[in-house]
């Protein structure tokens, strides 16, 4: 029997949120600050692997599959939670943006694509093996894999958990786990496990003073972002 990748207390814990999604001040405000260098990232990374069709795994309220339409790729969005499709499915449709959004787990979705988006969501689920496994599968031939989470350091505690969470309050309490946080070289090494090998790494480092993002060749301490091929 295949084990389910979504966590219902997670599920729970990010619905009573939901509302809030484009909310700039709001529950998911890291994200959006977040967002202009993941984009960066992101954008650069199917631009270099040719690819059109894309699917956002744990797409929320389509932060990142939003600016990914506005550039013309086919984006298809999942999310396990309901609430979250629906505003997903309510903003494009203001922002009069064609998105394929869908309430389903990843392993039960069927289609495959040019690139799988895995971003902010592996360290919300209880074996993100079994989650990426299903993320790869998704894959064409020729497709990559951008996945982006927390490492697991001692800053990330620091920042992500006690900073974040209990300090400066930018996400509610309890969002994060810092033992489901995970170092780079576990994902590295799970990747070359299944076949496939890292295309870039980067960190991404908060500048306190604006709040502000910037992708890192050096810092990996806190945020990572990745793009993978099959080797």
């Amino acid at each position: 029997m295949t084990k389910n990748t979504a966590n219902p207390q997670v599920i729970e814990h990010f619905a009573k949120d939901s509302s809030h999604w484009w909310d700039e001040d709001g529950p998911f405000k890291p994200l959006h600050l977040m967002n202009p260098t993941r984009m960066e990232f992101i954008v650069a990374q199917l631009k270099a692997a040719k690819a059109k069709t894309i699917l956002d795994a744990g797409c929320g309220g389509g932060l990142v599959c939003e600016p990914l339409a506005r550039l013309k790729y086919d984006v298809t969005g999942l999310d396990a939670d309901a609430q979250a499709i629906k505003i997903a499915k309510d903003h494009a449709k203001l922002m009069k943006l064609n998105i394929n959004y869908k309430c389903e787990l990843i392993e039960n979705h069927k289609e495959k694509y040019d690139a799988v988006l895995a971003l902010e969501i592996v360290e919300h689920i209880d074996d993100w093996r079994n989650f990426l496994k299903f993320c790869l599968n998704r894959l064409n031939k020729n497709g990559i894999l951008v996945l982006s989470t927390l490492n697991k350091t001692a800053k990330s505690f620091l920042f992500g958990i006690v900073g974040a969470e209990h300090i400066l309050g930018l996400v509610p309490k309890g969002t994060h786990n810092w033992k489901q946080f995970i170092p780079p070289a576990e994902i590295a090494a799970f990747l070359r496990e299944n076949g496939f090998e890292l295309m870039d790494l980067k960190g991404i480092t908060m500048n306190p003073v604006d709040n502000s993002f910037a992708l890192s060749d050096r810092d990996l301490s806190v945020n990572y972002i990745l793009s993978a091929k099959r080797s």
